[in-house]
């Protein structure tokens, strides 16, 4: 998974340095910056707020990395310790994240005003240079295809544990088959995991091509993952760590911490579901 990993980083910084740039060209071509600090206009204050919690459940799925995060410490070399070494790469993660973040949402607004696409790349925003953009978009190919393997590792190995735990003398669940390919190293391969691993690509596929509204389902993923894996755990954890008491400053302060986020993923979860109804149906 490390080679994997590195690739889709790099397309990762490729495709985001593109966009941000090409933001830029089109704000000198137009001579102004479009937009305005109000944001997109709307019919009523409803049709406002369901932008607004739509718009929180994006920024929440911007951080969706919290359930890979003990995953990549466990392959970390000591010393320095590994939780030191996960903090400082967890800062500068979230630091270089956010820049890149601002720079392409903050150019794309100003470049193309109330008529931004939700993915500027693949809404007909930029049409040329044509080669830029085709390759930016290949970046982004190789990117989800990248992500999708690194995300999905942690879904495997839980059910695949579960299932050899529940049935551990399953020829099927538990066998490993060694396949041999020319010029490759040996594989070993089990029924079930081809299988489930098959199954879950496919239903996964199909749910993306019944629901193909960019903004809209990433807002639902984030809103669904961001209080419980990056916020609600972590801050459990701490308690129990630290050995921190109820009713304590600190408990107080993280307490009311916690609970502010699990708003901010209510209402991005309503504003994404929302969201998704009205593009399927309105």
């Amino acid at each position: 998974m490390q080679w994997l990993s590195v690739v889709a980083a790099i397309m990762s910084f490729s495709y985001s340095f593109i966009g941000a740039g090409l933001g830029v060209a089109k704000v000198i071509e137009n001579g102004k910056i479009l937009g305005s600090i109000t944001g997109v206009p709307t019919s009523s204050v409803a049709d406002k707020l369901w932008l607004i919690f739509q718009a929180l459940g994006d920024i929440a799925f911007a951080y969706p990395y919290a359930n890979i995060v003990l995953e990549i410490q466990d392959t970390l070399k000591s010393p320095p310790p590994e939780n030191k070494t996960m903090k400082k790469a967890s800062m500068v993660a979230i630091i270089v994240t956010t820049l890149f973040y601002l720079c392409c949402g903050c150019f794309g607004y100003a470049a193309f005003g109330n008529d931004t696409p939700g993915n500027l790349l693949t809404g007909f925003g930029f049409y040329e240079p044509y080669w830029l953009i085709d390759f930016a978009n290949a970046c982004v190919v190789l990117h989800l295809v990248g992500g999708y393997q690194i995300f999905s590792q942690p879904v495997f190995t839980f059910v695949e544990r579960w299932f050899s735990s529940k049935f551990p003398d399953s020829r099927f669940v538990n066998c490993n088959y060694e396949i041999k390919l020319p010029t490759l190293p040996p594989l070993q391969m089990s029924l079930f995991r081809l299988c489930f691993r098959t199954a879950y690509v496919v239903s996964t596929t199909a749910i993306a091509m019944l629901f193909p509204y960019f903004n809209q389902v990433l807002a639902v993923l984030g809103a669904l993952n961001f209080w419980p894996l990056a916020i609600y755990f972590p801050v459990e954890m701490y308690f129990v760590k630290k050995k921190i008491g109820p009713w304590t400053k600190t408990w107080i302060a993280l307490k009311t911490f916690s609970f502010v986020c699990l708003i901010v993923s209510i209402l991005g979860l309503i504003g994404s579901v929302e969201g998704i109804i009205s593009a399927k149906f309105g």
